[in-house]
């Protein structure tokens, strides 16, 4: 037992498939910014609708203030008035996006020792450093109130950070393997880190693009698990002092035995779901600018604490100077501050985009079952059908893609899907044209010696009609035979000969070409050609009736300059005649011989019937005579009845035989209607006995014939002729 080898087209779309999925799998850059860009398209749509009331308030460093408050740094008692006057407007919690890692220059006694190079000013050194230090006015002031510094995780440093403010309950597996990891910190002074409620990081994580679309809740700084910032100002805010992390394994489900990461983080009643790394994807709103109260204004007497009071404010710089600007799905620059923000209001209000941690399999599933889909059709019903289901299912998944993303803020990709969905389609297609096109260059290899070539371009066009292993169909035949063609090749050698021939059957090949007709072979003096096969043809009978017509019409043509040549060099003329036999009905067409060599060609008793017809041309000197069953399909032809019941030389059942004298326009006109009634009389004549009857009609019929029609019907009346002469 043998087996099969799959067929390309199996073959390529698997491959293609196999691709597809490890290029999903593995995500490369080029992937994921396709990906990406779909979100951002969905989010720019149908962004977050922010909320009025703007529970998060962004007190901004910005130009206005840094005109009025001098250039940045400010002396830390200036940010320590700040945080007073928010904590006495009722903040709920103060999270201040900046790192204070270094002792304030502007302090008291860092004047006090820049002051000691001058002599003039001695009197005021003393004073000075007997000041408290603007770092312990900005602690007591973080005494105060729930305020979060910040801190940054950094590789070029190996520093372990002191332990989080928050504490951490962690269900499944170890969070710190999978969030963001730094191998060191950048961090507040200690006097300030001491009363402040929260320290979170501040780092961001962009694209390769570098747009910030998610926020990390979590980081891994030296393996110590850290929050973020913004983590960090919800957990104050809402006066926790834990947050619980659930990871795989985490809700008793083993996951296959994989770690798939973070789940979701908990603080208080507020569930937030994570991307597997834990950060959060950001839902952005449109930026506002109610969300922010320049700093400046904490300061003086426009102050509004009703617009403090009960909010979680963020401190941060969106002054151009201050480099502190970050690109997001809805604006090429925000200030960084306003990401936390974002986080924070996101957080909030609940309004989370996920991407669901079965989102790659499901994108996975549907690319296989519906790619091997699309294959499958190309192969069963080709590029057509298999691009309208393609195009079907791309738009299902597009849909359902938005529809997910809008009603329930999942992530689902409907782009990579949809692209290796086309690549199987291209390669589907590549492979079906390759395969038409070797269809097609087979079909004219095997039968541009037989058809003529605008069949050839039909049947290559669609192989679909030709059935080469072989069926029985109705079909026409015809043979042609050259009369006397060993008297009229006498005396020639063999290059003359065959020229003759070629010069013979060149335009009779031609003239059946150009009838639509299929030639079988060449036979000597003989040609024999079928129609219906392989092209169909409703009309063969027909086509091959003008095809006789026709060949017996370039006969006359030829004759006449085979005269003119003779009479130019002084030779005698001997007319060429062809007798023609027509026979309709069933038979086998297909490939006949061996493995090794074959042929298209038609076997059934059909053939050897139209054979014998052309055999009685030469007893009723008919030039063109058929059968019964191409005369009912001819019927509309000028046709004349030669024998009811003629016996066939070999055949036992005898055959109605017909004489074809002309086309339909023929049947029509008056000239033939004269040689019917001549010939009708004729043969009455003939059944009756009345001799002279019949001899008046043949000569009638004569008349008749030559004014009707080229074809050299003498030897039809002659043959009755002699019949008259027989005792």
């Amino acid at each position: 037992m043998t087996l099969r080898h799959p067929p390309l087209l199996i073959i390529l779309t698997a491959a293609v498939l196999a691709l597809g999925v490890a290029l999903r799998i593995f995500d490369p850059s080029p992937v994921a910014r396709l990906r990406l860009s779909v979100f951002d398209t969905y989010l720019t749509l149908k962004p977050r609708a922010a909320d009025p009331n703007f529970p998060v308030r962004i007190v901004d460093i910005d130009e206005a203030s840094l005109a009025k408050l001098g250039q940045w740094p400010w002396p830390r008692s200036e940010l320590a008035r700040i945080i007073e006057r928010l904590a006495d407007a009722g903040a709920k919690t103060i999270a201040i996006d900046l790192i204070l890692a270094e002792p304030d220059r502007l302090s008291p006694a860092a004047l006090a020792r820049q002051a000691e190079a001058r002599s003039e000013l001695a009197p005021i050194v003393a004073e000075l450093a007997a000041l408290p230090s603007n770092d312990a006015l900005l602690a007591r002031a973080l005494e105060r109130a729930p305020v979060v510094l910040g801190m940054a995780g950094d590789d070029s440093t190996a520093r372990r950070p002191a332990p989080p403010k928050a504490s951490f309950a962690i269900a499944g597996d170890d969070p710190v393997h999978f969030v963001p990891r730094f191998a060191g910190v950048i961090e507040p002074l200690p006097e300030l880190a001491k009363p402040a409620a929260g320290i979170g990081a501040v780092n961001w994580l962009p694209a390769a693009d570098q747009i910030v679309r998610q926020v990390p809740l979590l980081v891994s700084i030296n393996g110590v698990l850290s929050p973020t910032l913004s983590l960090e100002a919800l957990r104050t805010g809402a006066g926790e002092t834990t947050a619980f992390v659930r990871s795989s394994g985490g809700s008793g489900v083993l996951s296959f035995g994989q770690q798939t990461g973070v789940e979701t983080v908990r603080v208080g009643s507020t569930v937030l779901p994570t991307a597997s790394d834990g950060q959060l994807w950001l839902n952005f709103a449109p930026p506002d600018q109610r969300r922010y109260v320049p700093a400046h204004t904490i300061l003086d007497d426009t102050f509004k604490p009703e617009d403090i009071a009960g909010r979680h404010i963020l401190i941060g710089a969106s002054a151009t100077g201050l480099l502190d600007l970050r690109a997001t799905p809805l604006a090429a620059s925000v200030p960084g501050v306003e990401i936390h923000a974002q986080a924070v209001e996101q957080m909030l209000s609940g309004e989370h985009l996920v991407r669901p941690a079965f989102a790659t399999g499901a994108e996975i599933l549907f690319l296989l079952a519906v790619g091997a889909l699309v294959a499958g059709l190309i192969r069963r019903s080709g590029a057509l059908a298999a691009a309208g289901i393609g195009i079907a299912a791309v738009a299902l998944v597009g849909a359902g893609s938005w529809l997910a993303f809008s009603r329930a803020g999942l992530l689902f990709d409907p782009v990579y899907p949809s692209l290796a969905l086309l690549a199987v389609y291209l390669t589907g297609s590549l492979v079906s044209f390759v395969r038409t096109e070797t269809d097609r260059a087979r079909v004219k290899r095997a039968f541009g010696h037989y058809l003529a070539a605008p069949l050839v371009e039909e049947l290559a066009a669609d192989p679909s009609r030709l059935k080469l292993g072989g069926e029985t169909r109705d079909v026409t035949l015809l043979f042609a035979d050259v009369r006397g063609f060993s008297a009229l090749s006498e005396g020639m050698d063999a290059e003359t000969l065959i020229r003759f021939v070629n010069r013979l059957f060149t335009p009779l090949s031609d003239t059946i070409l150009e009838h639509r007709g299929t030639i079988d072979k060449f036979m000597g003096d003989a040609v024999m050609a079928f129609w219906n096969a392989p092209v169909p043809d409703a009309a063969h009978a027909a086509q091959a009736c003008r095809a006789a017509l026709a060949m017996q019409a370039v006969m006359d043509r030829l004759n006449r300059e085979h005269a003119a040549e003779n009479a130019a060099a002084g030779v005698p003329h001997r007319p060429i005649r062809i007798g023609i036999g027509l026979n309709t009905g069933p038979c086998c067409v297909g490939n006949v011989g061996s493995p090794q060599r074959f042929d298209y060609s038609v076997l059934g008793d059909t053939v050897n019937v139209a054979s014998r017809i052309e055999d009685t041309t030469k007893l009723y000197g008919a030039p063109i005579i058929i059968g019964e069953h191409t005369a009912r399909e001819a019927k509309d032809f000028a046709l004349l009845e030669i024998d009811t019941a003629a016996r066939l030389r070999g055949k036992e059942r005898t055959e109605r035989l017909f004489a074809l004298i002309g086309d339909e326009a023929t049947a029509t006109s008056p000239a033939f209607a004269r040689l019917a009634e001549h010939y009708a009389a004729l043969r009455k004549a003939l059944d009756t006995g009345d001799l002279a009857a019949a001899a008046a009609n043949i000569l009638a019929c004569r008349e008749a014939a030559r004014a009707l029609t080229t074809l050299p019907l003498d030897g039809l009346f002659t043959y009755y002729e002699t019949g008259l002469k027989r005792p």
